[in-house]
């Protein structure tokens, strides 16, 4: 089974990037399965129910978030109505949604999805580490096949959920810092690593947001209007192909694409 994790999704520029590229891409590739971080693709502020649907409509089979799920209020119904659609599982049981799952794949073996958020620099929230592994062993009576994303600060947090799971999710795969790393790897028990798969958006910006305002933020302490940038749009992610028979993975490779457009 191959399965490609698309990296942070930004504002429009990163849902057409998406929408121009990844068709071809589950042809060319075989993909079976497709995940996307979608937390920033509304405007660079979390995500809404049509911005979802373009996703869903060209081949992502499922959303993850983080952060900033709920900055736009009008999610909250979908989180509750559609399973494709994850926030982070430590979040208040209180809040809408869930922070897992169980899909079928193209080829139709079932994949299961976690979504967990790191602590470290990222708020008052419990810890990932307890929920998450008793959420991949709860799925893995469904399916061989996991795939966890940590969406986190630190790269010692995402490397610590790596190896606490290494033999037990078939993937952990690092989000939220918009910057591709290069340390992708099969740890020794069998789980695909990457500290962070990068931003799907336009790099024309600092992670997303436009220069000349983050400019204004860093150099002049100015808080003004937030606009995504628009050149240099790139599709970065991972592909990974995992063992169906065993869930442990095989190969893990990363995945960039320049796109010519915004």
């Amino acid at each position: 089974m191959k399965i490609l994790f698309i990296g942070d999704v930004f504002g429009k520029p990163g849902r057409r990037v998406i929408e121009a590229h990844l068709p071809r891409l589950i042809d060319e590739e075989k993909l079976d399965f497709v995940i996307a971080n979608g937390e920033n693709m509304a405007g660079g502020k979390g995500l809404t129910p049509a911005t979802c649907r373009e996703l869903f409509d060209v081949g992502v089979d499922v959303i993850t978030t983080g952060n900033h799920v709920r900055d736009q209020k009008e999610i909250d119904a979908m989180l509750e109505s559609d399973p494709r659609l994850l926030r982070p599982l430590n979040y208040p049981p209180t809040m809408p949604g869930t922070g897992h799952g169980v899909r079928p794949s193209r080829g139709g073996a079932s994949v299961g999805v976690v979504n967990a958020i790191g602590r470290v620099h990222m708020g008052e929230i419990p810890s990932p580490f307890l929920p998450t592994m008793e959420r991949v062993k709860t799925l893995k009576e469904q399916t061989p096949v996991v795939v966890v994303d940590i969406h986190a600060e630190a790269t010692s947090e995402k490397r610590a959920m790596a190896w606490y799971l290494d033999g037990i999710a078939s993937a952990v795969v690092g989000t939220h810092t918009h910057v591709q790393t290069a340390d992708e790897e099969i740890l020794p028990k069998g789980t695909a690593y990457i500290t962070d798969v990068g931003m799907t958006g336009p790099y024309e910006s600092v992670i997303g947001l436009r220069t000349d305002l983050a400019l204004e933020r860093f150099v002049q302490q100015k808080k003004g209007k937030f606009e995504v940038g628009k050149g240099d749009v790139r599709l970065c992610g991972a592909i990974i192909e995992i063992d169906v028979a065993t869930g442990r993975a095989l190969t893990i490779r990363r995945l960039r694409i320049n796109h010519t457009g915004n």
